[in-house]
């Protein structure tokens, strides 16, 4: 009977240890794997928060370049004509005999309706009336009658959606981004055809762009500034953008946004 005691405590013993050990490896393990897991959440909010300033300064730099170009078009066409109507005028107070009056008011009200002209291209550049008024459906049609009209391109619209209005936000920003790529496909692209489509699947509304033109190398420009530009437009509504292109194959954007 005591031999058989003695046996066991040597087991028990050993037993208390390597349970000891167990909690201890266990408790040390929880740690580690905490500490692990801390450090991977702060090195995810710190990406997170580049990503966020990336795309804050996408549109900071958004904003100043319409900015810049909404000055250079009222300084170059508004406020060329604005200072030749000025000189009229003051032409007009200091008529002689050796000039008509009648021609110098003429001139003066021709000059006034291309002031009037421009401000009003301006102002449909900025924000389309047909965009506020009538919709997405109508504008993006309107664009790609006009990118045709001005380019040597073949553009198609194809929309698979009833007649509806959308959020006003959701509707400018898909129509500043159809914008962009027009821009950035007769710049870059040299592109015959481009295809752009407006779709809603369940309830997302879907947009998407793609042209045949040279394409380009994703790994080379993904982090250039025309492509931030459009994410962070995206990012604004809630929209996923995604981008794919190759060399010689073209490029095909594609816009999703939650309408409901």
């Amino acid at each position: 009977m005591q031999t058989t005691e003695n046996s066991v405590v040597p087991v028990f013993i050993i037993g208390t240890l390597v349970v000891v050990v167990l909690i201890i490896g266990l408790f040390f393990f929880v740690i580690i794997y905490q500490r692990k897991m801390i450090k991977n959440q702060v090195v995810l909010r710190q990406l997170q928060d580049e990503k966020q300033i990336d795309l804050l300064n996408a549109v900071f730099e958004t904003q100043e370049t319409e900015r810049k170009r909404l000055a250079e078009d009222l300084h170059d066409s508004v406020g060329q004509v604005l200072s030749a109507i000025k000189l009229n005028l003051h032409r007009l107070d200091r008529v002689n005999d050796n000039e008509n009056p009648g021609t110098l008011l003429a001139d003066t009200r021709k000059l006034t309706d291309e002031c009037i002209q421009e401000i009003r291209n301006i102002i449909h550049n900025v924000l389309p009336p047909v965009l506020t008024d009538f919709g997405l459906i109508d504008a993006l049609q309107a664009l790609c009658a006009k990118m045709e009209q001005t380019t040597n391109i073949k553009i198609s619209f194809t929309r698979k959606l009833e007649d509806e209005r959308f959020p006003s936000d959701i509707e400018l920003t898909l129509y500043r981004i159809a914008q962009e790529l027009f821009g950035n496909a007769v710049k870059h692209s040299g592109a015959s055809v481009i295809h752009l489509l407006l779709t809603k699947e369940s309830d997302s509304l879907v947009m998407s762009f793609s042209d045949n033109g040279v394409g380009f190398n994703m790994d080379n420009v993904k982090h250039g500034f025309g492509l931030k530009n459009l994410q962070s437009r995206a990012q604004l509504i809630n929209g996923k953008i995604h981008i794919y292109s190759k060399p010689l194959s073209g490029t095909l954007t594609t816009i999703k946004v939650k309408v409901s």
